[in-house]
């Protein structure tokens, strides 16, 4: 019986490391969706306070583009980067449950 609650300890701290190597690279994810969403929404407000039309960067051309254009792609951008932000937050939710409830498991045996 002792042999196979070490078996089980043992799987079980095999899974709380790969849980925690899957959410640090999780955070680092979010972490730089996050910094995409302040540089969106720094772009936004500066062309809301802007009178002239923006210039866009396409590869190594700069392109003239209205200032309804770009709003309308950078809010889109937003949204989606938004949606990616709250989906990253749901998996970090579920993978420290997860780590919990097996942390409390090999803390019980």
């Amino acid at each position: 019986m002792q042999s196979n609650n070490k078996m089980t300890n043992d799987k079980n701290i095999q899974e709380v490391q790969f849980l925690e190597q899957n959410l640090q690279n999780l955070l680092f994810q979010k972490q730089a969706f996050q910094m995409e969403l302040t540089e969106t929404q720094s772009a936004l407000k500066e062309i809301e306070n802007s009178q002239d039309d923006a210039y866009k960067l396409i590869g190594q051309l700069m392109i003239k583009i209205s200032k309804s254009k770009i709003k309308e792609e950078l809010s889109d951008k937003e949204k989606i980067l938004n949606l990616k932000i709250k989906n990253f937050e749901k998996q970090e939710k579920y993978l420290s449950e997860k780590l919990e409830q097996i942390r409390k498991q090999i803390i019980n045996e």
